[in-house]
């Protein structure tokens, strides 16, 4: 496996908005909240995301993806955040606890990626080094 490979796909909200890009996301839940147009989505945490989703078998909601560095400062987002890449999502599970989402993403990103514990979500991106924190 190529470990160069590009896995960072660009989208438009207001072309790509509905396009699926697995069986429960779609483009639009990725948006920076400020209402910018391009999309930035790593393809690898979508794969994340969809076996955190047929996991519990419950509805995820992304309350945090893409940033733009304007949003991301606004928002108090670490300088070289996950989020400014598409490589990032800050998500709750409907009716599963942040810490045992946490759990089960350690199973999926065992050497790599980060997971973030908070009171009311879950931090899950697909870094390459491992890192792991509570908020």
């Amino acid at each position: 496996k190529d470990r160069w490979k590009m896995t960072i796909q660009a989208y438009s909200k207001a072309k790509d908005g509905n396009k699926k890009l697995s069986a429960n996301f779609r483009v639009r839940e990725f948006a920076c909240t400020d209402g910018s147009d391009p999309i930035f989505i790593d393809t690898e945490l979508v794969k994340i995301l969809q076996k955190v989703r047929n996991h519990f078998g419950k509805s995820v909601t992304i309350t945090s993806a893409y940033r733009t560095p304007t949003k991301n400062k606004a928002c108090g987002g670490e300088t070289y955040s996950q989020h400014l890449y598409g490589k990032a999502a800050d998500i709750k599970v409907n009716g599963v606890t942040p810490k045992k989402v946490a759990a089960y993403a350690e199973t999926l990103l065992k050497n790599k990626g980060g997971i973030g514990t908070y009171s009311s979500f879950t931090h899950i991106d697909v870094r390459a080094t491992k890192s792991r924190w509570k908020g």
